[in-house]
């Protein structure tokens, strides 16, 4: 077996040095190379001719010619292999690796395309898996077909990093010509590559043409191959491709699916591309990508302009072929896949749209408020600061020149490298391990009994629904909705706030807030759930509600806008985000339902008459009436059960609430917290806002929110919480995240009057107290994400420990009625059971267990098996579905002894000798956990799904009024 590797160059001296050195490096070499220059204007040429000649290949191991910079690709390799005639040697097989000058190949690639042509001799053609270069870690390819429409498809999602997900090797319609390894007879037998397609789409034509004839070809991603696409990526100009690569490509597109498509299939393939290609013009024409549109159609007159030209490939290649042409339709793409495709463009299309028309409107909007504009002289608007790179043409350069955008991106890239510990499978903390798939959180909002411990009615939390609709919208990966909620908390809230602070900002001055202190509100926020420590903790219900927080409010402020649509979907939008926070710390509701309260009791003392108006007093009240609705099946079963202390814990598994008062004021929930002197600084600056005058009142409005919350909070502080298995005191997660909050707030709007105010008179000593609060605020976000960077401190670990057993886990897969009893503790200590069913105790099962009461009588009976085990005592586990018993680390001599002297006992293997484990020689019932299933719980499922609907129906904006307005003018 013999292999001639054939580079064809152009201006290539910016790869070719690693390029070469790929070659020329091969764990398995070549037996000759032959290079083709299409007379390149850099030092190629040299470059080859150097970094070959010092491998030691030359004479007859090496061949190198320059041909017109015209040359088409496949003329290329034609006159490559013309120079290094085939060897056929004692009928040895000779192999041609196609290499571009822009492709480098992993030392192991040769070597892995080679075994695999071993292993798999019938196939005549295959390819490596080619990742992105200079990156080294995207996926370009890992294959190729063609969709009806002659979309080249790859399978892989835009950006996908390699994590080894397509490593299976696989037939395949096509592969790149950059890493292609060919049979010589296989590639001259066919024609060579088609001349007709002189730099695009002749991989995906040689592939369709050989899988006709027969040939197999495979992708082997064993085998690696960088590729710089510099062509495609308009990198590199060639003669071939000019200013219009679009062109090229979609040329070559059509024309392959034209040149191979059965004949049966020829004249409805030809119209569906034809006026495909017009339809697609019309829409880069409504996305302004004139170009692009203007390639498009010239593509298409190309090709249907000449039909005999695709008559003659077509003939051609059948004139080529031995017999009939093989069935490659399980080769080809789909046939549902254009049309996604095609949605996705629609989709573009309307967002880009959608952004030209709201550009349209502030222009206009800017255009009728001339006085507005003058008046605010040298200062801009804050939307044009933070919006106009969007929709600029420039948008590129716009961005880089836009500090507020950059310095938000880099925020959001630190918070996600800062909380790089949430990647993967995460537990510890408050995180409990995720269930299997979404089924599982599925049938867990569907049931009203739980075969958990013994089996319990009480209602899954909340939040198990959307985190289950989550998981099914990420094809069942129930551990990237968990890491999904504690990377994106962070970025989401600092979202959220800016846009709170922008509308507080013009509620309060006509001018808005600066937008650099919008940025210090925004990113100080962001980091409350990190500095505080919840984020370290695991407490995701906390994360969650702070992420939520800043748009509920921002929804709860369309209340008092003057048109009374917009005050009516505020409080549908209000709704769903209060039920949506309520479902992870169902105190949010409760503090929503108390503030509505003070604030319509102050209105009916203030203003009698806004009482009268139902448009008034209405949206607030329905707000807050409709989140029982839309948590339903878990807010009535939580108080017909008697587990209304739930109402006052947070989601995720119980820890022990170590809030103090001086952690209340700092902002700091445990010791996993920021250090408390950013919190200190926070809260002066918050008494500091109440000196101007300016906004006094609104800071005040924000004090009394604080007060309200710490009130709150301090009277839960000396409650407890007698839970069935611990007594606790109620979450003040969310009462720290208000205070924060609302300190937040207050800094702004204080700091806002104060710089006005130096607008207006600027003594010198003035601006020096200004720039050395501005030096101590900043310190705060800079502070927090500086910590948050360098502290790897938290409760969170990749894998939960447990004492049982591999066996005994997967033993207790089969069913719940082959559950596990762990027994820890000793005689006189004392000890705790726990019985563990199918894949553990998950996320959504420990507040069930939490909430669900003791059973008295497995007591007694665990009680009689460590003290006075007998045969019955035995027996009753098996009744109750107890299949194994394990005595964790470690294991109390005393009560080992009686087991081991049990009969109904049978000694099993655990995990070290200080851990002991029996099996419950009975056998086992499947009916064991089962439960009633009440009519009832069918109907609250079905309120809770019209209720859902609804919200989201009367939320969203109505188009009735603009309707009318048009029939005004």
């Amino acid at each position: 077996m013999s292999v001639t590797a054939l580079l064809v160059c152009h201006d290539g001296a910016r790869w070719l040095p690693a390029v070469l050195a790929g070659l020329t490096g091969q764990t398995l070499r070549v037996d000759r190379v032959a290079v083709v220059d299409t007379t390149s204007r850099d030092d190629s040429l040299d470059l080859v001719r150097d970094g070959l000649g010092r491998a030691g290949l030359n004479g007859s191991s090496l061949v190198v010619d320059v041909v017109p910079g015209s040359t088409s690709y496949p003329a290329a390799v034609r006159h490559g292999l013309d120079l290094a005639p085939a060897l056929g040697a004692d009928g040895e097989d000779e192999w041609v690796w196609l290499l571009h000058d822009d492709s480098n190949p992993a030392p192991t690639a040769l070597a892995e395309l080679l075994a695999a042509a071993e292993e798999h001799p019938d196939a005549a053609i295959l390819g490596p898996k080619l990742r992105e270069w200079p990156s080294l870690r995207r996926l370009l390819e890992v294959g190729l077909t063609i969709t009806g429409t002659g979309h080249r498809e790859t399978g892989l999602e835009r950006g996908e990093y390699d994590q080894g997900q397509h490593d299976a090797v696989r037939e395949v319609l096509a592969v790149n010509t950059a890493g292609m390894l060919v049979r010589r007879d296989v590639l001259e037998s066919l024609g060579g590559l088609d001349e007709e397609l002189p730099i695009f789409g002749n991989d995906i034509d040689f592939g369709w043409r050989a899988a006709l004839a027969g040939h197999r070809t495979l992708v082997v991603p064993q085998a690696v191959v960088f590729h710089a696409e510099a062509a495609h990526r308009g990198v590199r100009r060639t003669p071939l491709t000019g200013r219009h690569t679009h062109y090229q490509e979609r040329r070559a597109a059509l024309f392959t699916s034209l040149a191979n498509v059965s004949s049966r299939g020829f004249a409805w393939q030809y119209v569906r591309l034809f006026l495909g290609s017009l339809l697609r013009v019309v829409g880069y024409l409504g996305v302004r990508s004139v170009g692009e549109a203007l390639d498009e159609l010239a593509a298409v007159l190309s090709v249907h302009g000449r039909p005999r030209q695709v008559l003659a490939a077509r003939r051609q290649r059948a004139e080529r072929r031995v017999g009939e042409p093989s069935d490659v339709r399980r080769l080809l793409a789909p046939a549902w896949l254009p049309y996604r495709h095609g949605l996705d463009f629609v989709t573009d299309l309307a967002s880009a749209a959608t952004s030209q028309a709201a550009d349209v409107a502030e222009r206009r909007r800017l255009a009728q408020a001339p006085g507005e504009q003058a008046a605010r002289g040298q200062r801009r608007p804050v939307e044009d600061d933070e919006d106009a790179y969007l929709t600029d043409t420039g948008m590129v350069a716009r961005f880089f020149t836009n500090p507020v955008a950059v310095v938000l991106v880099l925020f959001g890239v630190l918070a996600i490298l800062a909380g790089r510990e949430a990647f993967g499978s995460i537990t510890g903390g408050a995180l409990s391990p995720v269930p299997v798939s979404a089924g599982d959180w599925w049938r867990l909002h569907a049931t009203s009994w739980h075969p958990l411990g013994t089996g319990t009615d009480v209602p899954a939390p909340a939040y198990v629904l959307p985190f289950a609709l989550a998981a099914s919208l990420l094809l069942g990966s129930t551990g990237a909705v968990v890491s999904g909620l504690m990377l994106l908390a962070v970025p989401f809230s600092a979202w959220g706030a800016w846009r709170l602070l922008k509308v507080v900002g013009r509620l309060v001055d006509p001018l808005g807030l600066p937008r650099w202190l919008v940025v210090w509100g925004a990113l100080t926020y962001a980091l409350v759930p990190v500095t505080s420590g919840a984020w370290g903790e695991g407490r995701f219900g906390t994360v969650a509600v702070a992420a939520l927080l800043p748009w509920a409010a921002h929804a709860a402020l369309g209340f008092v806008d003057p048109d009374r649509d917009r005050r009516w979907r505020a409080a549908w939008r209000t709704a769903l985000l209060l039920a949506l926070g309520a479902a992870f710390v169902p105190g949010f509701w409760l503090f929503a339902l108390l503030a509505t309260a003070v604030v319509l009791g102050a209105a009916a003392v203030i203003s009698p008459r806004l009482l009268r108006e139902r448009d008034s007093w209405g949206p607030p009240v329905a707000a807050v009436a409709a989140t029982p609705l839309l948590l339903a099946p878990w807010l009535l079963p939580l108080l017909t059960t008697g587990s209304g202390s739930g109402l006052l814990l947070e989601a995720g598994r119980l820890t022990v609430d170590q809030v103090t008062f001086g952690g209340l004021l700092t902002g700091r929930l445990n010791e996993l917290g920021a250090p408390d002197c950013l919190g200190i600084v926070l809260g002066v600056l918050a008494v500091a806002a109440l000196l101007p005058r300016r906004t006094r009142v609104p800071v005040v409005i924000c004090w009394l929110v604080a007060l309200a919350a710490a009130l709150v909070s301090g009277v839960l502080s000396h409650v407890s919480l007698d839970l069935p298995s611990v007594t606790t005191r109620p979450s003040l997660g969310l009462f720290v995240v208000i205070l924060q909050g609302t300190a937040i707030v207050a800094v702004a709007l204080g700091a806002d009057a104060y710089l006005r105010r130096l607008e207006e008179h600027h003594p010198a000593w003035q601006r020096g107290v200004a720039a050395a609060l501005a030096v101590v605020a900043a310190a705060v976000p800079l502070g927090g994400l500086g910590w948050w960077l360098t502290t790897p401190d938290n409760a969170m670990a990749r894998d939960a420990e447990t004492t049982v057993p591999v066996y005994m886990q997967q033993s207790s897969l089969l069913g719940p009625e082959h559950g596990v009893l762990v027994v820890d503790g000793s005689v006189e200590d004392g000890v705790t059971y726990r019985i563990r069913r199918e894949d553990g105790t998950t996320v959504g099962e420990d507040e069930i267990l939490t909430l669900a009461d003791e059973d008295a009588d497995l007591t007694g009976e665990v009680q009689a098996l460590v003290s006075a085990p007998t045969p019955g005592v035995v027996a009753a586990l098996g009744d109750r579905g107890v299949e194994y018993v394990v005595l964790a680390s470690p294991a109390d001599g005393r009560i080992s002894a009686r087991l081991d002297a049990t009969a109904g006992l049978e000694q099993a293997s655990a995990e070290d000798r200080s851990t002991r484990a029996w099996r419950v020689d009975r056998p086992l019932d499947a009916a064991a956990l089962d439960g009633p299933e009440p009519w009832w719980r069918t109907a609250l499922l079905v309120v809770q799904g019209l209720a859902v609907l609804a919200a989201i129906v009367l939320a969203a904006p109505t188009v009735r009024q603009r309707r009318e307005g048009r029939s005004h003018d």
